[in-house]
């Protein structure tokens, strides 16, 4: 027989609370099946694992020994009842969102961490791809559920829930040639047109949304850092969040372009998207509702 959960739960019983009548109660046993059960496990394990007298029951020193192992085994069991109970009600195993790199993530990660301390054996999996690609892994069903832009239609196959806002700005290198001529050749946003634009994107997906694309020419990568190096460097100029370019204009190694004609901001809402013939599980309904807060 050796250790089994229910013999873990005995063992534990008798140690925390200190003789076998005490740890009958606690179960709800009598306490002659406890000492029953103990004694037989001592037995097959070859050692006493406590000392008995009259009314209580002192763990050896090899009892104490096998504690920490027993508690963690014993809290495992009790997370996998538990989980095994969330399944049977509605909880997905693994919960899988795809999610466009040029927002703020901080929300999201907030929670997670706290769904992933509502549901612990909750797998989450996150999945950063540009626009094109994030919202293609939700319909593919790669994801189950995608943090991206709003776009300028309403999509059928899809439902959303708007969870924030994210402000977009130009920007540049303060060392562009762009910026070298007096006066600038970057005075109004029209002026963008000519210059090199650095798009967050699909390499092999088409840009669905106008918005992104001013530059005539413009070159593309589907990473958020590798996009601002390009545009630190000078190749180009970028939209980019402000929530993820704040600490570079801080440092001056990047500048925020200042238009005569338009402030320099395009606010877009940031929507939490799944397909809308496949509702979200439990954990994906508590995840947009605390993005939605």
């Amino acid at each position: 027989m050796n250790f089994s959960s229910d013999n873990i739960e005995l063992f534990l019983a008798v140690l925390d609370h200190g003789s076998f009548s005490a740890a009958a109660r606690a179960l709800g046993r009598v306490p002659s099946a406890v000492s029953m059960a103990v004694g037989n496990l001592e037995a097959e394990l070859g050692y006493a694992l406590f000392t008995r007298t009259h009314r209580e029951a002192q763990p050896t020193p090899l009892a104490q020994a096998l504690a920490p192992q027993a508690r963690m085994i014993a809290a495992q069991l009790g997370q996998l009842q538990v989980h095994a109970l969330e399944l049977s009600q509605g909880l997905e195993s693994t919960l899988t969102i795809s999610v466009v790199p040029d927002i703020d993530h901080a929300p999201l990660l907030n929670a997670i961490k706290t769904i992933s301390a509502q549901y612990p054996l909750l797998e989450v999996e996150l999945l950063s791809a540009p626009q094109e690609e994030a919202l293609a892994l939700l319909h593919s069903g790669r994801a189950s559920l995608c943090l991206a832009f709003a776009g300028l239609t309403v999509d059928p196959r899809q439902r959303f829930q708007q969870v924030g806002m994210e402000s977009l700005v130009a920007t540049i290198s303060p060392q562009h040639p762009a910026l070298a001529h007096r006066p600038r050749q970057i005075a109004y946003l029209e002026d963008l047109a000519n210059v090199r634009q650095i798009l967050v994107a699909s390499q092999d997906l088409p840009i669905s949304d106008p918005r992104a694309l001013i530059g005539k020419a413009h070159w593309r990568t589907n990473s958020l850092s590798m996009a601002l190096e390009m545009v630190e460097a000078g190749l180009g100029w970028g939209d980019f969040p402000l929530s993820r370019v704040a600490p570079l204009l801080q440092a001056g190694r990047l500048l925020r372009l200042d238009f005569k004609n338009t402030r320099n901001e395009l606010q877009l809402p940031v929507h939490a998207f799944w397909r809308h013939n496949l509702p979200l599980q439990k954990a994906g309904q508590a995840l947009v509702r605390l993005l939605g807060v």
